[in-house]
């Protein structure tokens, strides 16, 4: 038999399939027809969803990739296409989400230095591609792309997940050549001696004060976490990006805020999945005792983390059951000293504190108790976002996300767009400030075109919150560039066809919500508010 003639966008479109890809978020473009065409064939088993702007396929191929924990697909044009997707991709680096970046090419006989002038090309795609990425690949043949895609999700599956980018000239995808899928790479598990294993184990045991640390790497093991932290008795407190890993409220479970108390007397952190980063680049303080640090990735075990004889390379799940494992063979009740009264009391005090920014608390309790415990909130850098980090009651794993270190202002529309694509059973919110969602409002019309049923919520104070607060008090008032003229938001989503809501005050937006829940249709709710007190106190440094 004749093996079947097709292009290499046919063989990319097969091979994407081979690994699970069900969507993709790219907008078409002369570098990308024949992609595009074999996409037009394949559409019952691969959809295209084509956003306003080249930012936002990224940041929604982010949003996919963060709800499912499979990879999510963008696709751009080289040069200005890429350029425009590489701050969805250095959000998904920081958060350690697996994107694959699809990006064409010049032909690829004009891939060099000598600067043809061709269309879309800019200096060193490549390597402009690689600082941003785990990976990146440039197909030079059709026949290599099989084992390029392969290669792209073995890197998007093992160790920390991150962006990987793959490029595709054009010559390449028109070239016909015979159809092959490549076999998938199957990474190993971390196995570890059990030596190791048992005196790590003891350690914990002998802990009187104990507790657990985690962190977005810790998506996945959220049972063996709560099986540790159940057999020892002790707290767990989750990052900001490991919101929702454990149930927050689980009787063992503490927002980040009430870590100085817990620390305070600390012999033990089992670290799970997690930087242990600050904002100014340090570690936080964990307290003075053990510190045992779980991982897949090795530069997050080293500096400038408190060196450790206790790190562990490999998958947060998978080590945390080996843990559990070995705790159990020991056979004697661990040493931890702390009683659910006690954590009961921590967690008391840590919400009387956090009463300082009650107004933002009031909008996170309206967004909580109305929508399902699943519900998927997406959070903006803005007033109710900064203090939904460290309270959010994020009740499941990948129920909140966050932009992480790289605190990527006015990614969360769009982000919330590829959320609720991912997850189309589940309610997903993007909370914005007016600043923040402008920077992708064009995107109403992709939620209007493909009837996505998000719920955008906008808190519209006029300004950048953040920036008008530190001109008026830390620089006498010198306000400059922080105001802002925005459109009259009920009429934009009317001319494009969503539904919209004014509130004013956190009952308005519970009853907006109430109504919204009622239907599966895209809307959007605007909540004026004026100026919010300051959440910095609480966290671990201003800004962060």
């Amino acid at each position: 038999m004749t093996p079947r003639q097709v292009t290499g966008g046919q063989l990319l479109v097969d091979n994407l399939i081979a690994h699970d890809v069900d969507t993709i978020f790219g907008i078409p473009g002369i570098q990308l027809y024949e992609l595009v065409d074999a996409l037009f064939d394949a559409r019952e088993g691969l959809s295209l969803i084509a956003p306003r702007h080249e930012q936002s396929t990224t940041y929604m191929a982010d949003g996919y990739a963060r709800v499912t924990g499979k990879p999510g697909v963008a696709m751009v044009v080289p040069g200005p296409g890429v350029l425009n997707a590489t701050a969805g991709l250095a959000t998904a680096l920081a958060c350690s989400s697996p994107v694959l970046l699809l990006c064409g090419q010049l032909d690829s006989q004009l891939i060099d230095d000598r600067k043809y002038g061709a269309l879309h090309e800019i200096p060193d795609q490549t390597g402009i591609l690689r600082s941003l990425t785990k990976w990146v690949g440039t197909a030079r043949d059709a026949r290599e792309i099989p084992d390029l895609v392969a290669l792209a999700f073995h890197h998007l599956n093992t160790g920390v997940p991150g962006p990987v980018a793959l490029e595709v000239p054009p010559d390449v995808l028109a070239a016909r050549v015979e159809t092959r899928t490549a076999s998938r790479i199957v990474p190993a598990e971390a196995t570890f001696p059990r030596d190791k294993l048992e005196s790590i184990a003891a350690l914990i045991a002998r802990s009187e004060r104990p507790y657990i640390l985690a962190g977005g790497g810790a998506q996945a093991a959220g049972d063996a976490i709560l099986d540790c932290a159940t057999l020892l008795g002790c707290p767990v407190i989750q990052s900001r990006n490991g919101r929702g890993v454990v149930d927050a409220t689980h009787p063992l479970v503490l927002d980040p805020y009430a870590r100085a108390e817990v620390i305070s007397d600390a012999d033990l952190v089992i670290v799970i999945g997690s930087r242990m980063g600050t904002g100014a680049g340090g570690h936080i303080d964990l307290g003075t005792g053990n510190v045992i640090n779980i991982n897949a990735e090795v530069s997050d075990l080293g500096y400038p983390r408190p060196t450790t004889e206790h790190a562990l390379l490999g998958d947060a799940r998978v080590v945390t059951e080996q843990i559990v494992d070995a705790l159990r063979r020991l056979g004697s009740a661990p040493a931890s000293t702390w009683t659910q009264s006690e954590i009961e009391r921590i967690r008391t005090s840590a919400a009387q504190q956090l009463e300082q920014v009650s107004p933002q608390l009031e909008y996170l309790r309206a967004i909580r108790t109305t929508l399902p415990a699943d519900t998927v909130l997406v959070s903006e850098y803005t007033q109710v976002g900064y203090v939904s980090t460290i309270t959010y009651p994020a009740s499941s794993p990948r129920s909140f996300i966050s932009p992480g270190y790289q605190g990527t202002l006015g990614y969360g529309f769009a982000t919330a767009i590829g959320a609720q694509v991912g997850a189309p059973d589940r309610r997903v919110v993007s909370i914005s400030g007016d600043g923040g969602f402008s920077w992708t409002l064009p995107e109403l019309a992709t939620l209007a075109r493909y009837r996505i049923p998000l719920i955008a919520i906008v808190f519209n104070d006029g300004r950048y919150g953040n920036v008008y607060r530190s001109q008026k008090y830390a620089y006498e008032g010198r306000v400059l560039a922080s105001d802002l003229t925005n459109p009259d938001f009920m009429r934009l989503a009317d001319a494009y066809g969503v539904e919209s809501f004014r509130v004013h005050d956190a009952g308005g937006l519970r009853d907006a919500l109430f109504e919204v829940a009622k239907r599966d249709a895209p809307a959007l709710i605007e909540v004026e508010v004026d100026e919010f007190p300051s959440p910095w106190a609480l966290f671990d440094e201003p800004g962060q």
